[in-house]
């Protein structure tokens, strides 16, 4: 029985030429909802171009069954799908899976309620975690696993699972996000995914217990190659600054909390892991040049050329500034602070030459690397106080902790 007030949940089941497994499978979800289901809850079948009877199926479940409507799309993709559905919902809570309901049904609750609590924003089945139970073939395991490590080394995903058809997301973070999202196929999930994790969105994670479709009607040569497209596009976009995920981020997004001293020693580390990196480049581009050119001249061109790799690495990995607002602000200060860190070299060469009338090259370059190193102390105090200190996200402050009065009682 409904209770005015509760919130709705409202499954989207896409599908595309399933004749065979809809009339079944619906009837098996309905009911489940009806005698299992706390929320009250209704089903969407969205027929995304089929050309068999899909559609007069769908029609006849939609009369027959109390909370079962179907949405007819004229082109295919599953992403196109979901997002007019999902766009057009009046629901609380949005949520999706497969025809097949290879998930078990009993995650369904786990997935929602903490959407409907509003502690998180998104929520996703995973078959890779340690507790979910699975039957799989190897090669859609190996595909999966490998499909997922991918995102990590790419995107820096932390969600575990991308391509398991059991989501669900709050309609108010949909409203916001899908307007986001460009594809319309299969890359659909992990392109959303990916844009809620940027923006700071909690996606919660819930074990399935899973098994195979051994009809399964999904073309994995086609859908790898268009999943590696999305994958060079959204990186793309996202590095580049394409993606405005601001709004979102400061309506929902939620920071994480560190330590002033751990982000602070966190930041330091990724500016001596560049800096050690720069330092090497320099060495090379300097023994490079060095063979055909003065050492001062040398020196100059080859802290330039790393300067400015120098300081876009820094600007994207230390401090954190995104898109392309300031970045040649950034550049000029930048090379402000290269400029004080050629002084700081030349000097040492000044001073190297004065003494030694032709020193070993090898000597040179201790010398110069010991310069460049000082160099990178004043580069880094530049950087933090002067150079991103406009767009650069500041350090958390530590706040006094409250001294709690306790009373001892005899």
């Amino acid at each position: 029985m409904e209770i005015p007030g509760q919130p709705r949940v409202e499954i989207v089941v896409p599908v595309k030429n399933e004749e065979n497994d809809l009339g079944p499978n619906i009837r098996r979800l309905r009911e489940f909802l009806d005698t299992a289901f706390p929320f009250p809850a209704e089903v969407c079948i969205a027929d995304n171009g089929s050309t068999d009877a899909t559609y007069e199926i769908g029609m006849l479940l939609a009369s027959e069954l109390p909370g079962v409507r179907v949405v007819r799309l004229e082109q295919s993709g599953r992403g196109r799908a979901l997002k007019q559905v999902w766009s057009a919902s009046t629901a609380e809570v949005l949520a999706y899976m497969d025809v097949d309901l290879s998930t078990n049904l009993n995650a369904l609750l786990p997935l929602v309620a903490p959407l409907l609590a509003g502690h998180s924003d998104v929520a996703i089945g995973t078959r890779l975690a340690k507790s979910s139970r699975v039957v799989r073939r190897p090669k859609r395991e190996f595909i999966s696993r490998s499909y997922n490590l991918l995102l990590r080394a790419t995107l820096s995903a932390h969600f575990s699972d991308a391509q398991c058809g059991f989501k669900a997301i709050r309609a108010d973070v949909a409203r916001e996000l899908l307007p986001l999202v460009q594809d319309t196929s299969w890359f659909f999930d992990t392109e959303l995914l990916v844009l809620a994790e940027k923006a700071g969105l909690r996606i919660h994670e819930v074990p399935v217990d899973w098994i195979d479709d051994l009809d399964s009607r999904v073309a994995i040569a086609k859908t790898v190659g268009e999943d590696l497209r999305g994958i060079a596009r959204l990186t793309r976009d996202v590095g580049r600054g394409r993606v405005d995920l601001e709004p979102v981020r400061q309506k929902y997004g939620r920071p994480r909390i560190l330590d002033p001293r751990t982000a602070f020693a966190a930041r330091v580390l990724r500016f001596c892991a560049i800096g050690v990196l720069s330092t090497a480049a320099y060495a090379l581009i300097y023994l490079i040049l060095r063979q055909g050119m003065p050492a001062q001249v040398a020196n100059l061109l080859s802290l330039l050329i790393t300067a400015i790799g120098n300081t876009t690495l820094n600007r994207r990995i230390t401090f954190g500034v995104r898109g392309v607002e300031g970045r040649w602000r950034h550049q000029l200060r930048g090379l402000v602070a290269f400029g004080i860190g050629w002084s700081l070299t030349a000097a040492s060469l000044w001073l190297l030459h004065t003494a030694v009338t032709t020193p070993h090259q090898t000597v040179e370059i201790t010398v110069l690397t010991l310069a460049n190193l000082a160099a990178t102390v004043v580069r880094f105090s530049l950087f933090q106080t002067w150079v991103f200190d406009d767009d650069a996200p500041t350090l958390p402050a530590l706040e006094p902790q409250p001294v709690l009065n306790q009373t001892r009682s005899n």
